[in-house]
């Protein structure tokens, strides 16, 4: 047997924050809010509001992106927007999802809260 081993397998990698070494998406120090991680494009202050079916079995939802607020604001936002249109929904990775087409309904709401606001898709 050789003294030099190789490694085959390591957890550890470069998705830590350096602060406080917990992985980026459970950090809660003030190094990871400077810049925060938008993963539905570009954080250019416009609110997105599209409808999809994809990977539902045809039923369609509303999809809310580009909401560039924290999580507890966002979750009553979410509740709001589930009052007002009388469905269900969730949040998946900062956006939200409402069950059903209330595009035009959603879109007058966030125009009142003073987003802008820019329907996308079909």
């Amino acid at each position: 047997m050789s003294s030099s081993s190789r490694l085959v397998y390591s957890t550890s990698g470069n998705n830590n924050c350096p602060k406080c070494d917990r992985p980026l998406k459970k950090c809660r120090c003030q190094a990871n809010k400077s810049n925060p991680i938008h993963s539905d494009g570009p954080a250019d202050g416009i609110v997105r509001l599209s409808r999809e079916t994809k990977g539902r079995k045809g039923k369609g939802v509303t999809l809310i992106k580009g909401l560039d607020i924290s999580g507890e604001e966002l979750q009553k936002l979410a509740k709001q927007l589930k009052t007002l249109c009388g469905s269900g929904g969730t949040i998946k990775s900062g956006v939200i999802e409402i069950q059903g087409d209330h595009r035009d309904l959603i879109k007058q709401k966030l125009e009142q809260l003073d987003f802008k606001v820019k329907l996308s898709g079909a």
